[in-house]
Parts: C-alpha cells; structure tokens; sequence
C-alpha cells in the first residue's frame, strides 16, 4: 500500500479509479484495493453487480459507459486533486466467429471502442490528476493481443482490440514517463469469469494476488512493460 507520511502522526491514504469494476476482476481489484487502504472510485456502466456487496466508506460507485467522454470527467471531477492509480479493466469479448466471412463489423467497432480506444480516453482525462502526484496505470490486456503468439488465430476483434491497446500504451509511455506516470500492461491470465467461462483454471484472486505485486514492484524505469500476472515477460 502506498503510504505519504506528512508528518505529526497523520497520512495520505492512496486513492485508485477501477473502470468495469462490478464483476470479475475489476471487482476483486477493488476488494483487494479496499483492503490496502485505498479510497477506490469504482465504475459500472449500467448493473452495479457484486459492488453492491461491497459496504465501505471509502469505496465510491460512478455510473460511466467508458465510451463517453462526460462520463468519464463527471467522475474524475469528484475524486479530489490527485489519483495515484488507474485501473483500465473494462472490457467486452466479441463474437468468436470461426471464419473471416462471419465476421460482424458493428460488433468490431463496438470491441475497438471499448477494449482499446476507451482506456487511452479514461488515461487522457485522468492525466491531470496522475501527473499530479506520479501515479501508475494499469491497462488490463490479454496474451490474446500478442502478435508473436498467436498461433490458433480467430477471436478476430478481441485480438486486434488488445494489441490496438498494447500500442497505444507503448506509444504514450515515454510521454507520460516525462510527467512521472508509471504504465503497466498486465495479461490477468485465463481468469474464471463471465468473460473467461466456467473452464478458466484461475480464480480471480489468485489473478488479482499477482497483479497487485506487480504493481508493489513497478517503477518508474518499467514502465510499458509488458507482462502476466505472475511477472512472465510476454512476446509482443
């Protein structure tokens, strides 16, 4: 847990954003989160889901569709002056079509949207409030994303979303090293959720026991790294 000391016995406490944060790994970031003594602010777009299981003070529920500029500043506009942790976590699948024919573009826009356009939106509009203190975001990717490894193909939209998100945070990680913010691309793992299915060999807190020490270890000089929850560098 991040901790300032500011002197004559009192604390900063760390303050965290968890979009798509009502179920699955979002949720248990923010279980997680909650337990190290942050105040999180936790998105859903429309089903509070298990947040509404969650009774704390410190954890503060936005209604955001990630895809929505107001949204996103409506809620960043409550969280004081600074964030010292992003977690860009929401995040939809597409339709696993087996052949290029069947493919269904509006869904392709809706996945591009929302898996890698919408965390560069949410990391643009927290910029100010990251620099402010040099904070770290965490961009939820997938080895999916992973041109080396892709070796079954399919999954066509979901692919291409994660490694469109992969570049853009390569691409803005100088950029945003220069203003003290760390950024870490972390793939959570073949996670059982209602994304990952029932047949998933990881239980969300495993996943999220590995993400946190990957946060506990970023600096600064990692940032961009590219890694699964357990700290395996993987192929871009």
């Amino acid at each position: 847990m991040k901790t300032i000391d500011l002197g004559f016995g009192s604390s900063f406490m760390p303050t965290a954003m968890v979009t798509g944060a009502n179920r699955g790994i979002g949720l248990e970031m923010v279980r997680q989160l909650l337990e190290r003594g942050y105040t999180v602010h936790a998105t859903y777009r429309s089903d509070r889901g298990g947040l509404e299981r969650l009774s704390c003070q410190d954890l503060v529920l936005h209604r955001v569709d990630v895809r929505s500029g107001e949204d996103i500043a409506a809620a960043l506009a409550s969280m004081g002056n600074s964030l010292d942790l992003l977690v860009n976590n929401a995040g939809v699948a597409d339709g696993r079509w087996t052949t290029v024919a069947d493919i269904d573009f509006d869904v392709v826009s809706t996945v591009m949207e929302v898996n890698a356009v919408a965390p560069v939106r949410v990391t643009q509009h927290a910029l100010p409030l990251l620099a402010s203190g040099g904070g770290t975001v965490l961009m939820i990717t997938s080895l999916m994303g992973s041109i080396g490894d892709c070796a079954s193909g399919r999954s066509y939209a979901y692919r291409a979303s994660k490694t469109a998100l992969n570049m853009f945070t390569t691409a803005m990680k100088n950029e945003l090293r220069d203003q003290d913010i760390s950024l870490l691309l972390i793939h959570p793992g073949w996670v059982e959720t209602d994304m990952g299915g029932p047949n998933a060999p990881i239980q969300a807190e495993e996943s999220v026991n590995g993400i946190m020490a990957r946060l506990d270890e970023q600096t600064l000089e990692m940032t961009g790294r590219f890694v699964d929850y357990a700290g395996t560098n993987l192929p871009w």
